[in-house]
């Protein structure tokens, strides 16, 4: 929703990162890789008992891979770079969850649970992305919802800085993704419906 509705908002400050980045000779696809690494860390300093850190490696890696879409749309965007992107934000959501789930053996039922929510979210999202031929800013459709990218951002920081009410932040956590998902197979039937009807 709020990477939606309130990406106006902070675009100028990507965009003008975006273009000190290209001016600094990166590529859309290093600064993606940058963020891999520095997102991936996020889990490590969860278990270390660094939760500070832990945060502010997450977000900044949040900010790098919106910055590296801005480069790629003023460059030349390559679907081998939408590929890198999707598939190492799911590994930096991985590595939080991995992270908390060792450091707190309590919960990890409420995790798992928190997992396979993702996993029927993001498979509804990217199949719904390929079958349709709408698009988006982004070189697929992109379908908003309650939960988008930066929700999972401030859920994943409450879990890490909240630890006492680690399950229930993950709980509820849990039901907003199921919620999205939903949200996001309702859109997909009315695409699809609408679709087959033209053809």
């Amino acid at each position: 929703m709020l990477d939606t509705h309130a990406r106006k908002y902070v675009q100028p400050t990507i965009l003008s990162t975006a273009k000190l980045l290209l001016k600094a000779g990166l590529s859309a696809n290093q600064v993606t890789w940058i963020a891999f690494i520095i997102g991936t860390s996020s889990g490590v300093w969860i278990y270390l008992d660094r939760p500070i850190l832990a945060v502010c490696v997450l977000w900044f890696s949040g900010f790098l891979d919106a910055v590296d879409g801005t480069m790629a749309r003023l460059t030349k965007p390559s679907p081998w770079g939408t590929v890198l992107d999707i598939t190492f934000d799911r590994i930096v959501e991985i590595s939080v969850i991995i992270g908390l789930a060792l450091a707190f053996p309590d919960s990890q039922l409420p995790l798992l649970l928190l997992s396979v929510s993702i996993i029927v979210s993001m498979t509804i999202f990217l199949t719904v992305g390929a079958v349709s031929e709408k698009q988006g800013m982004k070189s697929f459709y992109y379908q908003a919802g309650l939960a988008e990218r930066t929700e999972g951002f401030i859920l994943f920081s409450l879990m890490i800085l909240f630890s006492n009410y680690l399950t229930l932040i993950t709980l509820l956590f849990f039901v907003i993704e199921l919620y999205t998902a939903l949200q996001r197979l309702l859109e997909a039937k009315k695409i699809l419906q609408h679709k087959e009807r033209e053809m």
